[in-house]
């Protein structure tokens, strides 16, 4: 599926690419460059190729509370969180970004998931007053990320700041933009904002964020950068670094996305068994490449310890200055040690970083 700005970002040298079936901009030309700007500066984002729902209906709540492994009862109108979709054995359907307004609630998800949620969704309605909503053809998604982010939604003229709270939100109603929602979210763990736009205005909106990122000395970043920091930032993401094959733990996000004190959902035996009585045999790692690497290895590249199966690269991320790699990957608890090498199928050595989550 086409972005709706594709004419937009053509205009400003984009090379396109696909993630799960939808347009997304790859790069403008220079990935190191859009790298320093995420990781230094600012950066927006075209983030509308990502699937968006809306949940509405007297009981969006208490239902979403039911399917999803954190807290959505403790949230108000302005708040949201991160969470994770699991099955009855506690494994990984699908994560979002949740964020409740006055008379719905929005969930931000990996691009491809929204039939997919929709229908994980629809299985559990039995009478409950809800009603699930595709927004992504009335609603964009552009993000700004970086530690300059402030900055940037100071210059806007928007008469409202980013709210402190990570995944706080508030409506910004515009004279000619329309309805905006602006949300802080640091999807790299520095600083962040999300801007959900009428689709109508999206392309005025990017003008203005491109602007604003300009006069800070950032500006635009494409997929590949988001992707670098992603990794280096050790975020795991649905679908790559986690799938149904998972458990929640093994991918280190409980801390963000589990709460071990909520009401009954599906999975929640599973994962509060896990916490308390058992330990998962394997955990994602952040992995720094070195010693011979010759090519990016592969998604699923298996590693090694002394001849023995250790675990595998889930994703690899270059940094292009430096030519260094790193990865995220699943290591067996008998070789999770920061320090510890690890031989690459093909050749080179993952050197084990740290335990995502830990």
């Amino acid at each position: 599926m086409t972005l709706p700005t594709h004419e937009e970002h053509h205009d400003l040298g984009a090379r396109f690419t696909e993630v799960n079936g939808m347009e997304v901009v790859g790069h403008y030309g220079d990935v190191g460059e859009e790298l320093r700007r995420l990781q230094s500066l600012a950066a927006v984002l075209d983030f509308s190729f990502r699937s968006r729902l809306v949940v509405v209906g007297a009981d969006r709540t208490r239902f979403l509370h039911s399917q999803c492994t954190n807290d959505i009862n403790r949230l108000k109108p302005g708040q949201g969180c991160y969470t994770a979709v699991t099955n009855n054995k506690g494994r990984v359907q699908g994560d979002a970004n949740v964020f409740v307004l006055p008379d719905e609630i929005l969930l931000d998800a990996e691009p491809g998931q929204t039939a997919e949620l929709t229908g994980r969704f629809q299985k559990f309605v039995v009478s409950d007053d809800i009603e699930v909503i595709d927004a992504a053809p009335h609603y964009g998604l552009l993000t700004v990320q970086g530690p300059r982010t402030d900055d940037v939604i100071g210059s806007l003229g928007l008469d409202a700041g980013l709210p402190a709270e990570p995944f706080a939100g508030i409506k910004i109603p515009h004279p000619v933009l329309g309805e905006i929602y602006l949300a802080c979210h640091p999807r790299l763990a520095l600083s962040g904002a999300d801007f959900f736009v009428p689709v109508a205005s999206l392309g005025a909106m990017l003008d203005k964020l491109i602007a604003a990122t300009q006069a800070v000395g950032g500006g635009v970043a494409g997929w590949d950068s988001f992707e670098h920091a992603r990794v280096e930032a050790g975020i795991p993401r649905f679908g790559v670094d986690m799938t149904e094959t998972n458990l929640a733990p093994e991918a280190g996000i409980g801390s963000r996305a589990i709460s071990y004190t909520k009401g009954c959902y599906v999975g929640q035996e599973i994962l509060n068994r896990l916490r308390t009585f058992a330990e998962v045999s394997r955990r994602l790692c952040r992995l720094q490449l070195t010693a011979g690497v010759g090519s990016r290895p592969a998604q699923g590249a298996k590693l090694t310890k002394d001849g023995r199966e250790a675990g595998w690269i889930t994703s690899v991320g270059a940094l292009p200055e430096s030519g260094k790699l790193s990865a995220l990957g699943y290591v067996r608890k008998e070789w999770q040690q920061p320090g510890t090498p690890l031989q690459i199928e093909g050749g080179g050595v993952a050197t084990v970083v740290a335990i995502i989550g830990a």
